[in-house]
């Protein structure tokens, strides 16, 4: 079934390239909205909008400053995408090593000859 047209989810909220991009930004600090917009060359009514989806999900916090709002990362709402992908690790590392163990079965077989 298809997933919904909407980002009220964390997995929706970072199929945008812009957010990932803002995410990404983040992770070296807080930011007030205008900062995020230069930085990453988007109008402030367009980072705004991103900012507040990202907030919405819980991946970003915002922070009053005085007059400024300061935006950061909240990792914690990365937690349904980490677990989802980590369900894959044990998917991979097996394909690793039945790739591993091919290897040496041919390597051995080359000795052989």
């Amino acid at each position: 079934m298809a997933r919904a047209a909407t980002t009220s989810d964390t997995f929706n909220a970072i199929a945008e390239p812009q957010r990932r991009d803002i995410l990404t930004l983040l992770r070296s600090g807080e930011r007030p909205v205008t900062e995020v917009a230069q930085a990453l060359g988007m109008q402030m009514p367009r980072a705004s909008k991103h900012l507040r989806v990202l907030r919405e999900v819980g991946l970003v916090r915002v922070r009053e400053e005085g007059k400024q709002r300061l935006y950061g990362l909240d990792a914690r709402g990365l937690r349904p995408i980490h677990e989802w992908v980590g369900g894959f690790e044990q998917f991979w590392a097996g394909s690793f090593d039945r790739l591993d163990a091919y290897l040496q079965d041919l390597k051995q077989t080359r000795q052989e000859k």
